[in-house]
């Protein structure tokens, strides 16, 4: 088909957004390739090397290679300044009160896509497109946007889609909505794509080697210094032993404790007012109610609000049962049908009707 829709392509230098750049093209899309240099090692440390993982000289190069095979262009922007301002001071300012952020979830709703598409006003780009697994489809009885479950879902990530404005999803394209990512390695396979066999990064992208205690320590020293130690105490109210400040745990935490209880204790609570730890048992974790505050709505609240939803609490987690009610201008109360575990502070709640994204917000307390 021919089309005059503009559409960039964000790029990571993945067989995802590679092919989804493909697929664009061969729908006929006046396609432009970006990726975004947000962070380098050498500011963030944690990898002996720089040319592997995300925003290496590697990805970008493995963009170029396929915007060229493609005949279409490509540009690098140096978004670095916006995601360090945005993305890490979020995830510090978190860990330093107790909380456990999730900022590929900020990184996608602020830098991504809000301020990628704030810069590329002046190009006249029609729509931004992403390799996510997520599709886009019409609410009917509110007739806005909102972020479908992808066909995959193994791989499905509509889960860390919840914060994007209604005004972005709009100019949004999920290539890769119906397809399976054994779809995607194929097809990049047939096509000969230099990425086609790009190994997959499960971690947060500036914490390379997945250990954000050895980034607070190198790149925050003065919070690490800052904190100061304080109790475990158990179930009982018994002081067990002592934490070295609470930015170095989170809730559901096992291992690492350093407490000899002779039996297996999880992280229940971080109490940040009177800096303790609560300890307990897996069961002592469950819990039905929680609070929620920062919310996006991608279709009007009444249609959510005292309306059957299920609810998502985590990547991994399988979305629940729950009724949300509102209790202040900016705050929501969450009621699973059944108790969940591990509710965590600083974790994205997500709200679903019938596998659509229809909010989120942030937990704010259990």
């Amino acid at each position: 088909m021919e089309s005059k829709y503009k559409v960039v392509i964000a790029m990571s230098g993945g067989v995802d957004s590679s092919l989804a750049a493909r697929l664009l093209v061969e729908q006929g899309y006046d396609v432009m390739g970006v990726t975004m240099k947000l962070w380098g090692y050498i500011d963030t440390g944690g990898r002996p090397t720089h040319d592997s993982n995300c925003c290496s000289l590697d990805d970008i190069n493995n963009a170029k290679a396929e915007c060229a095979a493609l005949g279409i262009p490509h540009y690098t922007l140096d978004m670095s300044a916006e995601f360090k301002q945005i993305v890490i001071e979020n995830f510090v300012s978190e860990y330093k009160v107790g909380r456990t952020p999730n900022p590929c979830i900020i990184c996608n709703t602020e830098i991504k896509w809000h301020a990628l598409l704030n810069k590329l006003d002046d190009l006249g780009v029609d729509f931004l497109a992403t390799g996510h697994y997520a599709r886009k489809v019409k609410h009917e009885a509110s007739g806005r946007w909102v972020i479908k479950r992808g066909k995959d879902l193994h791989k499905d990530q509509s889960y860390a889609l919840w914060g994007i404005r209604q005004a972005d999803l709009e100019r949004t394209l999920f290539p890769l909505g119906d397809l399976s990512k054994k779809d995607v390695r194929h097809l990049a396979a047939q096509a000969d794509m230099r990425t086609a066999e790009t190994p997959e990064s499960m971690e947060i992208c500036f914490v390379p080697d997945n250990d954000y205690r050895r980034f607070l320590n190198e790149q925050y020293p003065e919070i690490v210094r800052a904190a100061p130690s304080g109790d475990f105490v158990d179930s009982e109210g018994k002081v067990i032993g002592q934490h070295l400040g609470i930015f170095n745990y989170t809730v559901g935490q096992r291992k690492g404790l350093g407490l000899a209880t002779g039996e297996r204790v999880f992280i229940n609570k971080i109490d940040r007012e009177r800096n303790i730890i609560h300890i307990g048992n897996r069961a002592d974790a469950d819990a039905t109610s929680f609070t929620v505050n920062s919310c996006n709505w991608l279709i009007p609240e009444d249609h959510i609000i005292d309306h059957p939803v299920d609810v998502q609490i985590r990547y991994n987690h399988a979305a629940a049962a729950a009724t949300i009610t509102r209790i202040s201008e900016d705050e929501l109360r969450v009621v699973f049908e059944k108790p969940e575990n591990a509710i965590t502070p600083g974790q994205s709640a997500v709200f679903f009707q019938d596998r659509n994204v229809v909010g989120g917000g942030i937990i704010s307390s259990v």
